[in-house]
C-alpha cells in the first residue's frame, strides 16, 4: 500500500535581520537567540521555535559557540543548554544592533 504524504513548510515570518542579510539557518539561530536574550533554551526546543531541523540547529550552533556568543551548559549526558553570553562584547554589540535595527525599521518606535 503506498501513503501520499504532503509536507508543508511553513516559512518564519520576514524579521528585521533576515531582510537585510537574508535567510539562513545560522542567522534564523542567532536572531531567535538576540530576540530570547535571558532565556535558557536547547537544540530541540531552537528546532521547534524556528522550523529547522534539530541537526541543522546543530551544526549552525556550533560557530556561535566558537565564538563566544552563546554559552552551553550540559545537562546531564545528552542535552545541551544554551543561553547568550551576554558578557560576551561581540555580544552586548549584536544585541545593540538588533534592537537598533528594529527601532529604524519600526520608524523610530523603541522595540525592547
Amino acid at each position: 500500500m503506498l501513503y501520499n504524504i504532503e509536507v508543508i513548510i511553513m516559512p518564519m515570518p520576514d524579521s528585521f535581520l533576515d531582510r537585510i542579510f537574508g535567510n539562513t539557518a545560522q542567522l534564523i539561530v542567532l536572531e531567535y537567540l538576540l530576540n530570547n536574550k535571558d532565556n535558557d533554551t536547547y537544540l530541540s526546543g531552537i528546532a521547534a521555535e524556528t522550523g529547522l531541523s534539530h541537526s541543522t540547529v546543530s551544526r549552525v550552533i556550533e560557530p556561535l559557540l566558537d565564538l563566544k556568543i552563546i554559552k552551553e551548559t550540559p545537562l546531564g549526558k545528552q542535552i545541551r543548554v544554551f543561553r547568550l553570553n551576554n558578557d560576551n562584547e561581540l555580544t552586548k554589540y549584536l544585541l545593540k544592533f538588533n534592537n537598533d535595527l528594529k527601532n529604524m525599521m519600526n520608524g523610530g518606535k523603541k522595540h525592547e
